[in-house]
């Protein structure tokens, strides 16, 4: 039996399922690790930054017209649609199979490609906010406001609902998460090496009978899993759901 196959029957087999999932979702929609920062901003502010000191709170505070030149440039990409990995767990879903995503991607895909149960780790570039009086924006308001948007009722800064360094995970969202991965009886892990805590760590909730992890490179979870797949996640998702009968 082929790893497919074996995807396969434990999907089939599975009423409880949550995926969990990382960059590597993303990448095969067409969007690039964050952490290529270009030079000028460094030479600009005489000091060099890293990409993940330049999506932080206090970059916001201190630079925030670098930071939304940044962060238009490197985190939004309107061009990115779903792939065949996020229509075959939206076809889980609708099927009553998938408990709920949980990814720590802000790109908003699974929600276009139709999974409604998304548990957003790490916030979405779809939703914005006033940091002073707390009025919500969309995206499109945020690109229509360029270089820093602003806010309609009190002129404060507007930013993206996404969790920047230095911030902490929304609790709700944390909990919503565990208690599907706690009553889920098969966890597919796809698209992350789980090295970014405390996402990461909630792996450590799951008590199902079957982990599943689609990874090109190695994860902290492979030990643990009853599967390993080194393919690309799309593919993998769509060529398993295919086989019972999906529409992907």
């Amino acid at each position: 039996m082929s790893k497919i196959d074996e995807l396969a029957r434990i999907m089939a087999t599975s009423s409880n399922m949550v995926f969990f999932g990382g960059a590597g979702m993303s990448t095969e929609s067409g969007i690039p690790d964050f952490r290529s920062a270009d030079g000028i901003y460094s030479q600009k502010l005489n000091r060099e930054f890293s990409p993940e000191e330049m999506v932080s709170h206090t970059f916001l505070c201190d630079h925030p017209h670098d930071f939304f030149d940044f962060f238009f440039a490197k985190m939004v990409f309107l061009d990115a649609k779903p792939n065949l990995g996020h229509y075959a767990l939206a076809d889980l879903e609708s099927k009553g199979k998938l408990l709920a995503v949980v990814t720590q991607n802000i790109d908003g895909l699974h929600q276009s490609a139709g999974s409604e149960s998304v548990c957003e780790l790490h916030g979405s570039i779809m939703h914005w906010h006033c940091m002073d009086c707390g009025r919500q924006y969309t995206l499109e308001y945020a690109l229509q406001n360029q270089p820093v948007p602003v806010c309609k009722d009190c002129s404060g800064i507007v930013r993206p609902d996404v969790v920047l360094y230095e911030e902490a995970l929304n609790e709700l969202v944390i909990e919503a998460a565990v208690r599907a991965i706690r009553k889920a009886d098969t966890l597919i892990v796809g698209g992350t090496s789980l090295a970014v805590y405390p996402a990461a760590g909630l792996l450590d909730y799951f008590r199902g009978d079957n982990l599943v992890v689609i990874n090109k490179t190695a994860t902290k979870a492979d030990m643990s899993a009853n599967l390993v797949i080194r393919e690309p996640i799309g593919k993998v998702l769509s060529a398993a759901v295919r086989k019972n009968g999906g529409a992907v």
